[in-house]
């Protein structure tokens, strides 16, 4: 670490909903900056019009907010560099574009589609990458003058430097080496007066003092175009970290929509809670140095260091992360039940009968692995249950259940509805008549709930009520 001051950002696009990739990466850009008493900065890259999706930006920022995390500056709270919203810098980036013409750093293209084309079509035949043929890199001033007063459609293209090494130290990944030669003549401003993405990150990162990009591994070939743009403008590059993707559930292919969910907001949607879930995302590709699962996002901050960040991808455990969310259940079940009462209120289906809610809470909470589970744990406690008859007659026959079905429901009649007493008839029956334990409750539980797997049968049995237990049993019977 130097004497700068820390500062890291997030530059989410309103292109669509906030990807889980990208929350984990805001993560740790924000537990970076306060473990060193920085700033975290969220800036909006809104400049691709084209893809821009009406609303998206409000939604990202909810969904940051949603998961308890802040930022220090942007467009709505302001800051020392503002504006945050790069669609209101766009002078900023004509001007610094032209800047670069005029220090003979960049050039002014004119080529047509067509033209540009033909370079793809050429690059294609001879199997190597397409790069633009640097047509119009060495007109002369003249040309450029007439063709700018003729109202030629233009973008302004990085001259890049031939045949040289650009290095540099990526925290993950350590010395990383790329010739100038790979790299094109890259578009800094669009025929349409915007930037493009390269042109303006750089210019807001060095606006605003961005001392450390942590971003995903997929913006590593930008890198060296970014940097050859900081040296044309003679100013510091930022530190590097490129963080890797997550694979597919599977473990293979990079996470994408056709194998799940990538929304970040749909995790909250589905009843995982956000501590649960910022716990995931941090021992995600990174590990605490005594191998804990159980972290806190400030013992995430103080321990967090990237450079401990896998080199590899990892998957999107779902079977880690419904484990972990399990546990921030319980956990709030035990210190509070009030608030845990109040969120699963959220999930509640239209004919959940919640003067219930509170007796069905206890009975299920160590089964919820996210809350919107509740609906499938305790539907038959308010809806019409199917009974398998296989299930039924299992290791039995016909007779034996019927007499089992009569005889249980003629008792259970005749006893107060406390869960002791239901307790005490079912296992006194099943002792007198020697039915075989495993058969007789599994029975009872088929009967009463549809369920091979509920919540305890005698505590579930109270809550149902006297009355729509002996219903069943009745029912199972006929």
């Amino acid at each position: 670490m130097t004497n700068t001051p820390v500062r890291t950002r997030m530059a989410p696009s309103p292109t669509g909903e906030l990807h889980i990739g990208s929350f984990s990466i805001i993560l740790k850009n924000y537990a970076f900056a306060k473990k060193h008493g920085g700033q975290f900065v969220l800036r909006v890259e809104d400049t691709d019009k084209v893809r821009e999706v009406e609303g998206a930006k409000d939604r990202l920022l909810k969904t940051i907010k949603a998961y308890g995390l802040s930022w220090d500056e942007g467009p709505d709270i302001g800051g020392p560099h503002a504006p945050y919203t790069q669609s209101e810098r766009l002078d900023l980036y004509s001007e610094k574009a032209k800047q670069l013409v005029e220090e003979g750093k960049a050039y002014y293209c004119f080529c047509s589609r067509e033209r540009l084309e033909e370079d793809r079509e050429k690059a294609r035949a001879a199997k190597i990458p397409p790069k633009y043929g640097r047509h119009c890199r060495n007109l002369s001033e003249d040309e450029v003058v007439k063709k700018l007063a003729d109202g030629s459609e233009f973008v302004i293209r990085l001259k890049v430097p031939d045949n040289r090494p650009i290095v540099y130290t990526d925290l993950i990944r350590g010395d990383i080496e790329v010739n100038s030669d790979i790299i094109d003549d890259q578009v800094l401003l669009k025929s349409d007066g915007f930037p493009t993405y390269h042109l303006a990150v750089v210019i807001d990162d060095n606006d605003m003092q961005i001392s450390h990009i942590m971003r995903g591994e997929e913006w590593l070939s930008s890198t060296p175009k970014h940097i050859l743009l900081y040296e044309a403008f003679g100013w510091k590059p930022p530190v590097f970290a490129h963080i890797p993707v997550y694979l597919n559930p599977n473990g293979k292919g990079k996470m994408s929509k056709r194998n799940g969910d990538v929304s970040a907001q749909s995790y909250l949607d589905k009843g995982y809670l956000p501590n649960a879930l910022l716990n995931f995302f941090m021992i995600l590709g990174w590990t605490p140095k005594d191998q804990r699962d159980i972290i806190t996002l400030e013992e995430y901050i103080k321990e967090f260091d990237p450079k401990d960040i896998s080199k590899k991808s990892v998957a999107f455990d779902i079977d880690k992360l419904n484990w972990l969310n399990g546990i921030y259940i319980r956990k709030m079940y035990e210190e509070d039940k009030a608030g845990l009462v109040v969120k699963l209120n959220e999930f509640l289906p239209n004919d959940f009968p919640k003067d219930k809610l509170e007796e069905i809470i206890p009975l299920i909470f160590e089964r919820l692995e996210k809350l919107s589970d509740i609906d499938e744990l305790t539907d038959f406690f308010y809806r019409e249950i199917e009974v398998d008859q296989d299930l039924l007659l299992k290791k039995a026959d016909k007779e034996l259940v019927s007499e089992q079905l009569v005889e249980l429901s003629k008792r259970l009649a005749e006893i107060d509805w406390t869960v002791e007493n239901i307790e005490q008839v079912i296992r006194g029956l099943q002792a007198e008549k020697d039915y075989k334990k495993n058969q007789f409750f599994m029975m009872v539980r088929i009967a009463v709930t549809g369920k091979k797997a509920t919540p305890p049968l005698f505590e579930t049995m109270k809550v149902l009520g006297k009355e729509l237990s002996i219903k069943r049993l009745g029912s199972a019977l006929r």
